[in-house]
């Protein structure tokens, strides 16, 4: 039987089939390559994040295990590991016979600062920054940009013209001491108005205006929704930077009974290094500055779900 020679339609059709799988194998190789890459930078990342949580976690975990030793347990046993955590709950009993439960007070003292500071200053950025965003108006850039510049000034520095300041309308040794220089937040303004430009577009707000709602009712409805994720984020730095403060306190408060937790424990931590009067209390000073440290943490923990709400930034609806 003779064999017919293949057609120059056959010839193609192998040529083009060998190209495909040729083009497939490709395709299959690239991804693969590319798969082993990004696992690479997954591993690398992971490791990256394991050595940063370690780095965060070793200070915390150290404040809990020094927090369930007695003052002597805290010199002789192993740093990083517990002694007797029954000592936990007699280091509780502590604080509340220690100088008659003042520890308790100056807690107390530190939610109402950091609290009425920080929904003051978190109130104050997000009028400001929603101002300097969508409202055009004189001096608009000449104002933003002191805004910008004081950020770069330490506040420690500002604590002293603060002092002075304060004293000249009575306020020193006051709550108010505290509470009123907390309320300015210049990187909370910084940070709303940059978050506004993106969240809020402006053809939004002309839609509400058409539809005759007021300013307020459209920022009241409109924006806030939009800007919960900033509102959250400056919330808790203005809550953070208050409750950690603690030169201003120290400045401008002498009266034990106003002391917030940072400069009161600092007091228990001035009487131990000298030994007066028999005041080694180190025990009660990790443990009350464990217990200091819970409320920002859990802060943290319920709140952080509010920043996934940022999803919506850019969207017209």
């Amino acid at each position: 039987m003779a064999v017919l020679p293949a057609s120059p339609l056959d010839t193609r059709t192998v040529s083009t089939t060998e190209r495909v799988h040729l083009s497939r194998e490709d395709k299959r190789r690239a991804r693969e390559e590319r798969r082993r890459a990004a696992g690479g930078r997954r591993i690398g990342s992971h490791v990256l994040l394991i050595v940063m949580a370690i780095y965060f976690i070793v200070p915390i975990w150290w404040l809990f295990v020094a927090s369930t030793k007695s003052t002597g347990s805290l010199f002789s046993s192993p740093a990083f590991w517990f002694d007797d955590p029954s000592a936990f709950f007699t280091n509780i009993a502590g604080l509340f016979e220690h100088q008659g439960g003042i520890y308790w007070r100056w807690l107390a003292n530190s939610f109402l600062y950091a609290f009425s500071a920080g929904i003051g200053a978190t109130i104050v950025a997000v009028l400001a920054g929603y101002g300097f965003a969508k409202y055009r108006f004189r001096g608009r850039g000449v104002m933003f940009g002191m805004i910008l510049g004081s950020v770069m000034v330490p506040l420690t520095a500002l604590v002293i013209p603060t002092f002075m300041l304060l004293s000249q309308y009575g306020l020193i040794n006051t709550p108010w001491a505290v509470i009123l220089p907390s309320l300015l937040n210049p990187f909370g303004v910084y940070l709303m108005r940059v978050y506004t430009q993106d969240a809020v577009p402006d053809e939004l707000l002309e839609a509400s205006r058409i539809d005759g709602a007021g300013e307020w009712r459209t920022f009241a409805t409109i924006v806030v929704p939009l800007l919960r994720p900033a509102i959250i984020t400056v919330l808790l730095l203005s809550i953070v930077g208050t409750w950690n403060n603690f030169f201003l306190p120290l400045a401008v408060l002498t009266n034990p009974d106003l002391l917030p937790v940072t400069v009161g424990l600092n007091r228990w931590l001035a009487l131990s290094n000298a030994g007066a009067g028999g005041e080694q209390v180190w025990n009660l000073i990790t443990t009350g500055a464990f217990i200091s440290v819970l409320p920002l943490l859990l802060s943290f923990l319920f709140l952080q779900r509010y920043w996934q709400g940022g999803l919506t930034v850019g969207s017209v609806r």
